[in-house]
């Protein structure tokens, strides 16, 4: 195991201005062992910093300012109705899935214990189209089928 004693001074310089100049841990740990033949551990090297009180420079990400207004994400109409059903039930639901609808209108569906329908449209007051209900239910009927309930 290593010790941050068996540094001389002019090492523990060295130490702090690689670490000044951006070196990571892992980066103070190749460079001991290249310029001073001090092979350790990563754990040791944290133990090291940490014994000498060396500051890591940690990058600051910057975030791109919000200038740009982002335009609200909407489905793509794709021109037919696409059932999909969960492998594990909504709580309260014998079976639930997805649905998209013909105009790219999205919503989660269920039946409950007493095999009554509910249908929560993604977007507040959407209300599909009749052909699409009618595709919707044919669709989900055969979905049910095929899974044997």
């Amino acid at each position: 195991m290593f010790s941050a004693k068996q540094l001389t001074e002019a090492q523990k310089t060295s130490l702090n201005q690689w670490a000044a100049e951006g070196a990571s841990i892992a980066d103070l740990q190749n460079r001991m062992k290249e310029e001073f033949q001090i092979g350790m551990t990563y754990m040791d090297a944290r133990f090291m910093v940490l014994d000498l009180g060396i500051e890591i420079q940690t990058e600051k990400v910057e975030e791109p300012e919000a200038t740009e207004v982002v335009e609200e994400l909407k489905p793509e109409p794709t021109g037919f109705v696409e059932v999909t059903m969960d492998s594990i039930a909504m709580p309260g639901a014998l079976v639930s899935g997805k649905v998209t609808f013909s105009d790219g209108g999205t919503a989660v569906w269920m039946l409950d214990e007493q095999g009554r329908p509910g249908l929560d449209p993604d977007t507040p007051g959407y209300r599909p189209s009749e052909e699409d209900v009618m595709s919707f239910q044919k669709q989900l009927s055969e979905l049910i089928r095929q899974k044997g309930m």
